[in-house]
């Protein structure tokens, strides 16, 4: 049997892609899930020669999801860890969000999230192994003004994380969250963060590769015993 394959979603983002290339730089092999930028996600493959299969698909659609993981468990190898890190933010007073961006917010974390565990779920529950990380936010957990939609799309990740990791342990699979603060990343680009910086205890914003590490962490036999958190990692804001 092939060796099992890592699936990381947003592959082509400042978070997904650093996780994807923090798990290539351990020596894992890695499903690039992209959508919009997939000529990053080549130039992630072919700095790890062997390692990565690039995979465009649109995490949204059901039908997408299912097809991607197919084409990678066929050309690539059964997917032993499902890292979904697909995201996008959204700036509005709650009475100004439409209803098309609120449902988009949740189509992109919460439904993709769904369409993915069912579709890596069959090989792990038949190994009675397998990984589920989803890519929260501390605004999931703490809620942010201006940020309805996302906070509540990111919560109801946190809270699938916590049912699955009770519905799915007795199988032996592991289910967690990271819940990032404010990183460093195109999403945030052009904003004034002064202000927000200074509430932050460590004083400066993270890096890309400092939720990749935790990811990563989580992923491993490291993390055996760990299931049903949220790890955050938020230089002290919460």
């Amino acid at each position: 049997m092939k060796k099992e394959i890592c699936l990381v979603t947003g592959a082509s983002g400042a978070i997904g892609g650093a996780i994807a290339q923090e798990l290539l730089a351990r020596g894992e092999r890695v499903a690039l899930g992209c959508f919009n930028n997939e000529k990053k996600a080549q130039a992630l493959a072919d700095a790890f020669p062997g390692q990565a299969l690039v995979l465009p698909f649109d995490a949204r659609s059901e039908e997408g999801c299912r097809a991607a993981v197919c084409r990678a468990e066929a050309d690539f190898g059964p997917i032993g860890s499902l890292i979904h890190a697909a995201g996008q933010a959204e700036w509005s007073l709650i009475q100004e969000t439409s209803t098309s961006r609120w449902r988009a917010l949740f189509a992109l974390h919460v439904d993709a999230a769904f369409y993915l565990i069912q579709a890596v779920l069959p090989h792990m529950l038949a190994e009675k192994r397998g990984n589920l990380l989803l890519i929260s936010s501390v605004w999931g957990q703490a809620g942010a003004a201006m940020e309805a939609a996302y906070s509540a799309a990111k919560a109801a990740q946190i809270g699938l994380v916590r049912a699955l990791a009770r519905e799915l342990g007795p199988s032996n699979l592991r289910v967690n969250a990271l819940s990032p603060g404010l990183i460093e990343s195109p999403m945030n680009g052009g904003l004034d963060l002064s202000s927000f910086i200074e509430t932050i205890p460590l004083s400066r914003p993270g890096l890309p590769s400092e939720v990749a590490k935790a990811a990563a962490f989580l992923c491993s036999e490291d993390a055996s015993y760990v299931s049903g958190q949220v790890l955050g990692v938020n230089g002290g804001i919460l």
